[in-house]
């Protein structure tokens, strides 16, 4: 990766957009088509988006917005801005430090930073560089229990707060652009979690991205609400289910006691032609009611975009490859200015909405508005 001059180079970057933009002129077009694509026709991976923009705000007036606090509580403690990092492989493909840069961006933000089981940095190296900030593990459930068991045994040891079950992909969905072209992990690279490969099936090596199918063919594919029962054995770290689409799936994650759902169908990487992930948060959350914890990502881009889902019953929301272009363009600068940038389109939004604190955005600031889709 070119080592950049963050003052200089990323100034002229002042929207999400345009970190995607600069982004795809500094990734190699293997890593890019990784990053951006989607699932078959791509058409859930697209929804997401578009999905955002059938939402409109109805602002009110005469409102007094000269203060405004955009910190909020998730898990029992606050965080500073209600956005978060979403888990994402390979971040070390972006940016020399990846994950490292991230998390210490999210750290910086008062945040929240996911590491995904698929890392290119450990659970330890993570937590060296932000000892005091706040960390989740992503994990996929495999068959052998001996690498789920060690994965929660090394986040409880090194200060992780929360397990977050990825429960939409224990089959993985098929990118067009890597079967034309499969992804190269450049070989200075390793699954950092998996070395050395505990519980692995043998001739697996951490380093070896073409034996990835090995761990996606370890996973557990009869895995049904019953591996709640066995995570909650197995440790004491609340536990999230990650990829809840139905609002019966969410009432069954009330009643198996879980910490908090996470409405996502995986960027539109799993299944194609599933519904968005915002046209199912006001149903899930009248489902679940106050509950549980409720988080959302998927298609957010944008300040605005932050108010709806926190408008429609989100307690937090998540991004994914805005983070990853934030990387690409200036490694731990780029992800920064990403959170800076939200932060202020959120900030602003609130002001010009008559909103003055995150617990005051409620879903009569919102409306969806189907028949105006055309003129968007």
């Amino acid at each position: 990766m070119v080592k950049l001059q963050p003052d200089k180079d990323l100034e002229k970057l002042v929207c999400v957009k345009d970190f995607a933009a600069d982004a795809s002129n500094k990734l190699s077009k293997n890593a890019l088509e990784y990053f951006q694509s989607g699932a078959d026709d791509e058409v859930t991976l697209r929804e997401n988006s578009t999905a955002f923009q059938r939402w409109k705000i109805i602002p009110r007036v005469f409102r007094d917005v000269s203060k405004r606090k955009i910190s909020s509580t998730v898990l029992g403690k606050e965080v500073s801005i209600p956005v978060g990092v979403s888990p994402m492989g390979f971040q070390r493909v972006a940016s020399f430090e990846g994950e490292i840069d991230t998390a210490k961006a999210a750290a910086a933000a008062g945040s929240i930073f996911t590491l995904s089981t698929f890392a290119t940095t450990s659970i330890e190296d993570v937590a060296k560089a932000i000892p005091n900030g706040r960390k989740w593990l992503q994990l996929f459930i495999f068959a052998n229990k001996a690498i789920v068991e060690s994965l929660i045994r090394r986040a409880e040891e090194n200060g992780f707060e929360a397990i977050v079950i990825t429960v939409d992909s224990q089959y993985v969905g098929k990118r067009r652009a890597n079967a034309r072209k499969p992804f190269k992990l450049p070989r200075h690279l390793k699954i950092a979690n998996f070395d050395p490969p505990i519980g692995l099936p043998e001739g697996v090596v951490s380093n070896d991205f073409s034996n990835i199918s090995h761990l996606h063919n370890d996973l557990d594919f009869r895995m049904t609400w019953d591996i709640v029962h066995w995570l909650k054995k197995a440790t004491k770290l609340p536990i999230i289910l990650k990829g809840i689409l139905s609002p019966k799936d969410a009432e069954l994650a009330v009643e198996n006691c879980v910490a908090g759902i996470w409405i996502s169908n995986h960027g539109g990487r799993a299944l194609d032609h599933g519904i968005s992930t915002i046209d199912m948060l006001p149903q899930i959350r009248e489902k679940v009611g106050n509950k549980i914890e409720v988080y959302i990502d998927g298609g957010i881009h944008k300040g605005s975009d932050v108010f709806k889902a926190l408008a429609l019953g989100a307690n937090m929301v998540f991004m994914g490859r805005p983070f990853i272009w934030g990387l690409a363009s200036g490694s731990e600068a780029g992800a920064k200015k990403i959170f800076e940038i939200i932060e202020e389109e959120l900030d602003s939004t609130m002001a010009l909405a008559g909103v003055k604190c995150i617990s005051a955005i409620k879903d009569v600031y919102v409306a969806n508005t189907p028949t105006m889709r055309c003129n968007l």
